[in-house]
């Protein structure tokens, strides 16, 4: 069965937000994702329930699982996964390190169990290390899980030539690697966001699938500004689609 994924790093209710909001539903609603996963959702607004009411309609109705990350981070920001798919189960795993976690979300695509894995890794500058130590976690975990077909989704803050992302290569394969970061949004105060980056020079946003999964098409999404504002864009990120399939599933 062919199905459609989106991830995208919010950047939680930061840099106009209101502004913002409008370009996502748009994009969402021009993508029409079977999965939407979400980072940095912000948990004073809850922005992943805002997006479920927007895109959900008479006709297609989206299941919504939040995992809030650790310590003082709890309150403020958590990642989250949209599904018009059954959910079956959720569970979740604390990295102790950066106060970051993993979602996983099993649903029900065509009859068939699919595990979708939403995470944020440590921050783009330096720390490797605390990155590599990271997906190191995330794939110890994800085996002790059944082996169904996997997803891992989400902001992993290095490009493929760091060891994190290459160690996650050895196990995944990314639908796409075109540049995801950085966007020129800017805050109303004009402040760009990450100055110290150039602008989406690499790829750090991915759509990792397992072997079991075929990849039918990808691209990078939510990659525009707003037509009258070019310092508006939709996220600080932009994201990744992936059009797939389960491998020996049904093609309908």
């Amino acid at each position: 069965m062919k199905f459609r994924i989106v991830t995208l790093n919010l950047e939680q209710d930061h840099k106009r937000w209101p502004a913002r909001r409008p370009l996502i539903e748009a994009e969402l609603a021009r993508l029409k994702p079977d999965i939407i996963a979400l980072n940095e959702v912000s948990v004073p607004l809850q922005t992943a329930q805002l997006l479920r009411k927007s895109m959900s309609t008479a006709d297609v109705e989206y299941n919504l699982v939040q995992q809030t990350k650790v310590n003082s981070l709890s309150k403020l920001e958590a990642e989250a996964m949209l599904s018009r798919f059954p959910v079956i189960e959720s569970g979740n795993l604390d990295y102790q390190a950066g106060d970051m976690v993993a979602l996983v979300v099993r649903v029900l695509v065509g009859g068939s169990p699919l595990d979708i894995y939403v995470t944020h890794l440590y921050r783009s500058r330096g720390e490797e290390s605390l990155r590599l130590f990271q997906v190191q976690k995330l794939l110890e975990w994800i085996d002790t899980r059944d082996a169904v077909p996997r997803i891992v989704c989400g902001d992993f803050n290095a490009s493929l030539d760091k060891p994190s992302a290459a160690l996650m290569a050895t196990r995944f394969r990314p639908t796409q690697t075109a540049p995801t970061a950085f966007t020129a949004l800017a805050g109303p105060d004009g402040a760009v966001s990450h100055p110290y980056w150039p602008r989406l020079d690499r790829c750090i946003d991915y759509i990792w699938v397992s072997a079991e999964t075929e990849i039918l098409e990808s691209g990078v999404c939510f990659d525009r500004p707003s037509p009258q504002d070019a310092s508006l864009w939709p996220s600080d990120h932009a994201g990744v689609w992936a059009d797939l399939a389960l491998r020996g599933g049904d093609d309908g």
